[in-house]
């Protein structure tokens, strides 16, 4: 009997490290989606151009995170790099165009819009996968993307104010932004027995270097003289919302389901209207908040029934 009450005491104890464990990094994920959540409205805070910002946040991210991997005796892991260089190169390239277009679009129009029009990538993925995987869209799937189809034009704004009055190039850009992460999401399923830190590190240099030609060509002359607030507010954009949120992120996907990964990520444009709303007063009206739900509620729901 004593020996069995140790082995339940055992078992007990293991059991409540484990729920411990998954508490941690549940509030980590749950932190880092927030962080993510609050970009588009501290952008609008910022007195630079979109590209001078994501050129920013990619080399102060890669650098914070290299930084972090020093400090815990993580290492690159140059052979993993090299053997998945392509992908990495594409996906950087394709992360630098995602922030961009986005950045540009929060500048635009509303940050709730550009938020919600972003977060059609997840439907998107959906709709090519049949052609790039073999993978069948069933009836729910196809429901789930008629739904998304149409909050995005009720959340564009097309029924309440009409074509004619509406930012056609701000909404384009927030769905150019969707398809660009629809690309990182392709090459990162090319990636093998790369560790996630060093996935990260090479993504966000790569993304900092595909926007720097455009960033400097489009800024020649231009005399920027960007204000203190700008200057802190972008290095902590690179240091909070780039290298501490990717650390908290990557080092919460070991450990959590699938399914809390999917549900919780939709945290982020849930924050970002929030912050638009009640930080920035950029109301939606009553198609605009129906269109978030549609998408929020539909994009969810297409990743968590797989």
């Amino acid at each position: 009997m004593a020996i069995e009450s140790k082995t339940l005491s055992h078992k007990q104890c293991n059991r409540k490290m484990n729920t411990g464990n998954v508490r941690v990094n549940t509030f980590k994920y749950i932190l880092a989606v927030v962080i993510y959540g609050t970009i588009g409205p501290i952008l609008r805070y910022i007195n630079l151009p979109p590209e001078i910002v994501v050129c920013s946040r990619g080399v102060i991210g890669s650098l914070s995170i290299l930084l972090f991997m020093k400090v815990t005796g993580r290492k690159l892991d140059g052979q993993a790099i090299r053997a998945n260089l392509v992908p990495l190169i594409l996906s950087g390239i394709f992360l630098g165009l995602n922030w961009v277009f986005l950045f540009a679009a929060y500048v635009r129009i509303s940050v709730a819009v550009a938020s919600l029009l972003n977060y059609t990538a997840p439907i998107m993925v959906v709709i090519i996968a049949p052609f790039l995987y073999k993978e069948k869209i069933s009836p729910f799937k196809a429901l789930c993307i008629a739904v998304a189809f149409i909050g995005v034009v009720l959340t564009s704004g097309v029924v309440s104010a009409g074509i004619g009055r509406i930012d056609l190039v701000g909404i384009t850009l927030p769905v150019l932004s969707a398809f660009a992460f629809v690309g990182i999401v392709i090459c990162n399923k090319k990636l093998k027995s790369i560790d996630s830190y060093n996935k990260a590190v090479i993504q966000l240099a790569v993304s900092a270097l595909t926007v720097l030609p455009y960033a400097i060509i489009s800024n020649l002359g231009s005399g920027l003289s960007p204000d203190p607030r700008s200057l802190i507010l972008t290095a902590m954009l690179g240091i909070i919302h780039t290298g501490t949120a990717y650390c908290l992120y990557f080092s919460a996907l070991g450990v959590l389901s699938v399914q809390s990964i999917a549900l919780f990520g939709y945290l982020e444009p849930v924050v970002s209207v929030i912050g638009s709303v009640f930080i920035l007063h950029q109301n939606l009206d009553i198609y605009g908040w129906i269109g978030a739900v549609l998408i929020i509620a539909a994009s969810a729901a297409s990743e968590l029934k797989k």
